[in-house]
């Protein structure tokens, strides 16, 4: 299962979160292109304010959650991965152009909170969602 960005974030906003509970106990491989990790470095002092938790505490949490998460090297994506995965977002979200692509290249499932994302990438065909159900975890 690859993993956006933004589930991240909301585990790190609340860590007794279905989401983070999903993500720590995830008996599947949960993958994130490597520039996932820079964007969660970017946002760390947006995630403090939000959560109203300490930077230790917030530190503290992202490193259990990475130690589950494998981090992908975008350099590893096909070409055509990447042409297919450009096809779809260009006119949806181009900044999630690695994780659509990571999705292809795996054949695996993306996982995202983005719902205008979702949308617009189903609308054009591209159905492959985690989609949490309420008895998951």
């Amino acid at each position: 299962m690859i993993v956006d960005t933004n589930i991240v974030f909301s585990a790190l906003v609340n860590k007794n979160s279905k989401i983070a509970t999903l993500l720590l106990r995830s008996e599947q491989p949960l993958l994130m292109p490597k520039y996932g990790f820079v964007e969660l470095f970017k946002y760390k002092e947006k995630i403090c304010a939000v959560s109203k938790h300490s930077e230790d505490e917030v530190l503290e949490l992202l490193y259990e959650l990475i130690r589950h998460i494998d981090f992908f090297d975008e350099n590893s994506i096909s070409a055509e991965a990447l042409q297919k995965a450009w096809a779809l977002v260009k006119d949806v979200d181009a900044k999630d152009l690695l994780f659509v692509a990571l999705t292809i290249e795996m054949g695996g499932l993306l996982w995202t909170g983005d719902k205008q994302l979702r949308m617009g990438l189903d609308a054009l065909g591209f159905d492959a969602f985690f989609l949490p159900t309420d008895d998951a975890g």
